[in-house]
């Protein structure tokens, strides 16, 4: 296991911390699979589903072979992550017409986000570093979860978190927890910049998406999607996209089984951005081989609203390898698909509610089939914005206990 760089393939050490390399390029995990068998790995990872108490009843460290296999037991910090639902809702499939469609509720996780998939990763890393203090800037998801395992691994977390378009709800959470929140002016873009400068002469190991070692972690949602799917995705993975760790977490999970034998096809991934924060999209969508930053995004799905995602270029690298597209949808498509995510009984945050948005729309211009399968997956819990919330609800009024109004159930 080793870190290269995406730009100049420097090669680096994993025992060390490290968020870019010397010429500014970002960094990857690169493991070495050739000693791996893949039906033997399937049959150890169902085994492990009977796993209640040790590190292997995470839906994380079950796959720990293909994630951080040169981390001992004893410095994983873990709350039993991953293990989120995989739902089907026929209200929605028969609304849109689709073959089948798929949600992947990583809302569930113990701090109510997909962050935790890779938080587990990163902080069991810099445990094993032998760190103690550990940061990031965060919109609200990351903080949660850094906050919440630094506190069970017994670490301190301080937390860099922009003064505006921030959910009130994840910095009250990461508060809870017992993080240090330091408020500034500035974009989550300014955050990271900081914590790349300073992070190192602080003594703080940062968690941010830069952290190569998360993305290690992220990737055990597509393994978990096989699994649960016995080994045969679907035609689309359609997943929102803020800082992009995402989907370039689900490229490598979907290389590795590729590579592995375990699948035989790759699904073609749907990235979906707000159209206020999209700068990756519009980058795609022109045809443009860089990134133009955008320096005011604004939305109301708050995880969304960065508007110069670091990881850029290995997501540009996964969307190529797949076939993959992206598109983008206003925040009014984001709060009618979140209405219907919510009423199925499934529920989400308004970043989640993206890929529904998405799907529709990509549906509606033929670029998803009808007769295909796709599978939507939803970020954040339902009450991380309540503010948001509250609008998607404001119909909605409460009656009074009359005979009269119970009659008309």
């Amino acid at each position: 296991m080793k870190l290269v760089c995406v730009d100049c393939s420097a090669e680096l050490s994993w025992r060390e911390s490290h968020t870019a390399c010397s010429c500014g390029g970002r960094l990857e995990v690169i493991q070495d699979l050739k000693m791996l068998d893949g039906e033997r790995l399937k049959t150890v990872f169902q085994e492990r589903l009977a796993e209640r108490m040790s590190v292997y009843a995470s839906g994380v460290w079950r796959y720990k072979e293909l994630i951080l296999p040169g981390v001992p037991e004893e410095h994983i910090v873990t709350k039993y992550e991953g293990n989120t639902g995989l739902y089907t809702s026929e209200p929605i499939r028969s609304q849109l017409g689709i073959r089948a469609l798929y949600f992947k509720a990583q809302s569930e996780n113990p701090s109510g986000s997909f962050k935790d998939n890779g938080m587990t990763a990163a902080v069991s890393h810099g445990r094993f570093l032998g760190y103690k203090h550990f940061a990031c800037t965060s919109t609200g998801n990351t903080s949660s979860s850094l906050a919440m395992y630094a506190a069970w691994g017994g670490c301190s977390s301080q937390v860099f978190v922009p003064s505006r378009s921030v959910s009130v709800n994840k910095v009250l959470q990461t508060l809870a927890y017992g993080a240090k929140v330091i408020r500034f002016d500035g974009t989550y873009d300014d955050g990271i910049r900081f914590l790349e400068q300073h992070g190192e002469e602080l003594g703080l190991y940062v968690c941010n998406s830069v952290n190569p070692f998360r993305i290690e972690g992220q990737k055990s949602i597509i393994y978990e999607i096989a699994q649960y799917l016995n080994w045969e995705l679907p035609d689309w993975i359609v997943i929102p996209g803020g800082a992009l760790s995402n989907v370039s977490a689900l490229g490598k999970g979907l290389e590795d089984l590729k590579n592995l034998g375990m699948i035989t096809k790759l699904p073609r991934i749907a990235l979906i951005q707000a159209e206020g924060a999209s700068p990756f999209h519009r980058m795609m969508a022109d045809g443009q081989d860089e990134l133009i930053p955008q320096p005011n995004p604004a939305t109301k799905a708050s995880a969304l609203n960065i508007g110069n995602p670091p990881s850029w270029k290995i997501a540009r690298r996964v969307l190529r390898q797949c076939q993959g597209i992206t598109c983008s949808v206003n925040d009014e498509e984001i709060m009618v698909s979140k209405k219907m995510i919510d009423q199925s009984g499934i529920g989400c945050e308004p970043a989640s509610a993206a890929t529904l948005a998405g799907l529709r729309k990509l549906m509606d211009d033929r670029i998803i089939d009808k007769d295909e399968r796709a599978l939507c997956i939803l970020t954040g819990n339902l009450l991380k914005d309540t503010d948001i919330l509250a609008e998607t609800t404001d119909d909605m009024v409460y009656s009074d206990l009359t005979i009269e109004s119970l009659r008309d159930l």
